[in-house]
């Protein structure tokens, strides 16, 4: 199968797309997809795991190499970073962060973006405000490709309002675990959510869920939808 449709993540931190979404990034790069990532900050701001001490400087030299591994790892054909203050995107002109998303959406000419629930999945203030400024830009009309607009997805894989799309872990929890690993400096926050990471897919990780928020205008359609691309014109 190939499929040559454009999905965009827009996320906050580096790690934030391999958490949420490695079945799915992965799954695209196999069926001949193009999956681009959009991370606002270096996560500078973050915890240095078993690395030792690390100057903000150091930190976001190293999470730039993690990411770029995680990418190559899981297929993701662009990588761009704002290099906006970890921790405090909160304090970002809300107009320059939508100018910017709208206009790395333009440039990959993308049809679908993945991004944060309204409580950010963790309740994180940066992933709070990616959240709304990706909603601003697609709601707005800022985003003329993008077709389809999703959220990551916990719990129930399903919802009162909206369709849920689950991608089942299959044959790709490897480059999930790899994927993972790589963000090494995150190790602690990465055994928090899925324990040591070994060849089995944790119990809770057996599927990566995506509600479907936005369709060409359309709010919350009711749909049931066995593939990202489903109705994408």
């Amino acid at each position: 199968m190939s499929n040559e449709k454009t999905i965009a993540f827009v996320y906050a931190h580096p790690d934030d797309e391999t958490f949420g979404c490695s079945y799915l990034i992965r799954q695209i790069a196999d069926e001949g997809g193009k999956a681009v990532l959009l991370t606002a900050t270096r996560g500078d701001a973050g915890k240095t795991g078993r690395l030792g001490e690390m100057t903000r400087e150091q930190l976001a030299a190293r999470r730039d190499q993690e990411l770029a591994k995680a990418a190559e790892i899981l297929g993701i054909s662009v990588v761009e970073q704002l290099g906006l203050p970890d921790g405090k995107l909160k304090e970002a002109d809300p107009a320059m962060l939508r100018e910017k998303i709208a206009d790395f959406l333009w440039r990959h000419q993308a049809e679908v973006v993945v991004t944060f629930p309204e409580d950010g999945l963790s309740g994180h203030p940066d992933h709070i405000v990616i959240h709304h400024a990706v909603n601003d830009v697609v709601f707005g009309g800022q985003a003329p490709t993008v077709q389809k607009l999703y959220y990551n997805q916990l719990g129930s894989y399903t919802s009162d309002h909206s369709s849920v799309l689950r991608m089942a872990a299959g044959n790709r929890w490897e480059a999930k675990r790899q994927a993972l690993a790589a963000h090494e400096s995150q190790i602690w926050s990465v055994e928090r959510v899925f324990g040591v990471l070994g060849p089995q897919v944790p119990p809770h990780h057996q599927f990566e869920s995506f509600e479907l928020i936005w369709e060409r205008g359309e709010r919350y359609p009711q749909k049931n939808e066995q593939s990202i691309y489903d109705g994408l014109v």
